[in-house]
């Protein structure tokens, strides 16, 4: 017995490499979520462009928010939901600023004087901006991968739109830099937000806090604008209110804080040929031979940002 002992006792135990962890199911589902929030948002440009057949850009941005704002009230009202902290006003006021109000109101004003293809190009450089908010606000840090394939498909979009609209920059191009920066940062605080409060919270506060300056300048814009609805301009303001303002928001918010601000965003990267893809069945705008090859690209870009590691972001408590 002591010897079987023995042998049993010195016989070496093998223990077997530990299998790579794989991805969290939490991280699979915020990055499924960000993505259908990109198809909501693709729509928005030409959605914006339908409004605009009959609505100024300022009645059309107020209109998209106050109706947008009344959905929001009725969610909050229904649930109970209670409001948030102080500590959360102030990012909620840049979500206010960039998502609700300066977003819509930049790209529709540059619509007076540019294409929705040439317009994608604020699309097309969003995810690079709002990465680098996030990295800045969170503390994650990607590598240097990520950043590689983050701006290589920035770069892919930006040639690729500024191509389309003749290289030439307008006044247009003035205010898609200004949306790009402002939503950059709300897309950040929102994701940064949407750890602690459910998305569509997040969204409802701030078309909540958005109203003082909605209804007034709806009444203002709808004096000084032409007001001449039709079924297409009509169309167009629903979608933009209620998927591309409430409901899209509320998905890709959750969608940031499940997956990292910095990661998800990246898949905004497939917005603007998206968009460029609808803006050609749906305005008859005409796409060049570039789009297919600059689509590759991006989603070669998309795969990389992907896989690339990078150090995690703080410690997250579920939004539910």
């Amino acid at each position: 017995m002591r010897v079987n002992s023995s042998a049993i006792a010195a016989a070496p135990i093998a223990v077997a490499a530990p299998a790579p962890a794989p991805i969290p199911a939490t991280d699979r589902g915020g990055i499924a979520l960000a993505a259908a929030g990109v198809l909501a948002f693709s729509f928005t440009l030409p959605g914006t462009a339908w409004a605009m057949d009959g609505l100024g850009p300022w009645t059309t941005t107020s209109l998209r928010i106050v109706l947008a704002a009344l959905i929001a009230a009725v969610a909050l009202r229904l649930t109970r939901t209670p409001r948030p902290e102080r500590r959360h006003w102030a990012g909620l006021a840049v979500v206010a600023c960039g998502t609700v109000i300066g977003f819509p109101l930049l790209t529709a004003l540059a619509l007076q004087t540019s294409s929705t293809s040439h317009s994608a190009v604020v699309i097309g450089l969003l995810p690079l901006t709002t990465a680098v908010y996030g990295t800045l606000r969170t503390g994650s840090r990607p590598s240097p991968a990520f950043w590689a394939a983050a701006l290589a498909g920035a770069a892919a979009v930006v040639t690729f739109t500024l191509g389309t609209g003749g290289g030439s920059l307008t006044r247009g191009d003035l205010y898609l830099a200004a949306a790009l920066l402002i939503t950059a940062a709300a897309y950040g605080e929102g994701g940064r937000l949407a750890r602690e409060l459910p998305g569509w919270q997040v969204i409802s506060w701030a078309l909540l806090l958005s109203l003082p300056f909605a209804v007034p300048a709806a009444a203002l814009a709808l004096a000084a604008e032409p007001f001449e609805p039709t079924a297409r301009s009509l169309a167009g303001l629903v979608w933009v209110a209620l998927v591309s303002q409430f409901f899209g928001l509320v998905l890709w918010y959750r969608g940031l804080a499940r997956a990292g601000v910095a990661r998800a965003s990246q898949l905004q990267l497939a917005q603007p040929l998206l968009t460029l893809a609808w803006a050609v069945l749906l305005l008859d705008e005409h796409m060049t031979w570039a789009a297919p090859l600059t689509a590759l690209a991006v989603l070669a870009c998309i795969a990389v940002t992907q896989l690339a590691p990078s150090r995690p972001e703080h410690a997250r408590t579920d939004p539910r």
